[in-house]
C-alpha cells in the first residue's frame, strides 16, 4: 500500500486517480482549497485543506507520504494555464525542502509537446483553439523546468492521448516516451479511467522515473 497526496483532486482527471488508487488498496489524501466542493468524497478518502501554489503546503502534505500526485491545470483557458508551471515550481520546491525524505512526484501532462507521425508536434496542429494552445504551451513548460531541475527528486510527468475523455476502464494502453501513441486510424485518445489506471500503475511499478511519457489505445 502506498500512501498518496492528490493536488486537483476534484478535477476529471483528479477523480479518477484517487479512485482508480482507493479501489486498489492505497491510503488516498484529496488536498484541495475548498473541501466543500469535493463532491461525494468516498468515506475511505482523506481529505486536507491545502493550495499547491504554497511550498510549505506541499511540504506539509509530502512528509510521510511515497507519492505526491498533481492533477491540476487541466481545464481551458488562461486561469488554469496560469497555473501549470507556478504549480510544477511550488511542489519541486515544497518537496525538495524535505530532502532524502520527498516523496515521488508524478504531474499529469499535456500531449501538445508530443510528437505527431510527421515528425512535428501537437501544437503545431492547424486550427487548435487558442485556449488549448495556452493550455498545451503551460504543459510544456512545466516539462521543460521538471527536465531542468538538478535536486535528487524522482519525478514523473504523464501526457494524455491527444484526446482524454470520461470512457470505460478497460485497463488496456500502450505507452510511449515523446511520440503520440495513435491507434490504426491516426487516432489518439485515451479514456479518463484508464489513463488512470497507466498512473496508478507508475506507482505501483516505477518505470519513468526523472521522464516524462505517455499513453494511449
Amino acid at each position: 500500500m502506498a500512501r498518496i497526496a492528490v493536488f486537483g483532486a476534484g478535477g476529471t482527471i483528479g477523480r479518477c486517480v484517487v479512485r482508480e488508487a482507493l479501489d486498489r488498496g492505497h491510503e488516498v489524501t484529496a488536498v484541495v482549497r475548498d473541501p466543500a466542493r469535493l463532491a461525494d468524497p468516498d468515506p475511505d478518502l482523506i481529505v486536507e485543506t491545502g493550495d499547491v501554489l504554497d511550498p510549505a503546503t506541499v511540504s506539509a502534505v509530502g512528509r510521510g507520504r511515497d507519492v505526491v500526485v498533481s492533477a491540476v491545470g487541466g481545464g481551458d483557458g488562461p486561469g488554469h494555464a496560469a497555473l501549470i508551471e507556478p504549480s510544477a515550481e511550488s511542489l519541486v520546491a515544497g518537496l525538495h525542502a524535505l530532502g532524502g525524505r520527498a516523496p515521488r512526484l508524478i504531474m499529469v501532462g499535456g500531449a501538445g509537446s508530443l510528437r505527431t507521425p510527421d515528425g512535428k508536434q501537437v501544437w503545431d496542429t492547424p486550427g487548435l483553439p487558442p485556449g488549448v494552445l495556452q493550455i498545451m504551451h503551460a504543459h510544456g513548460d512545466a516539462l521543460a523546468y521538471l527536465r531542468g531541475i538538478t535536486s535528487e527528486l524522482r519525478w514523473t510527468s504523464l501526457s494524455p492521448a491527444g484526446t482524454i475523455e470520461p470512457g470505460d476502464r478497460t485497463g488496456a494502453y500502450r505507452t510511449a516516451l515523446d511520440d503520440l501513441v495513435t491507434g490504426p486510424g491516426g487516432e489518439s485518445r485515451i479514456s479518463t479511467e484508464d489513463y488512470a489506471v497507466a498512473l496508478v500503475d507508475e506507482i505501483e511499478r516505477p518505470a519513468h522515473v526523472g521522464r516524462r511519457f505517455t499513453v494511449g489505445y
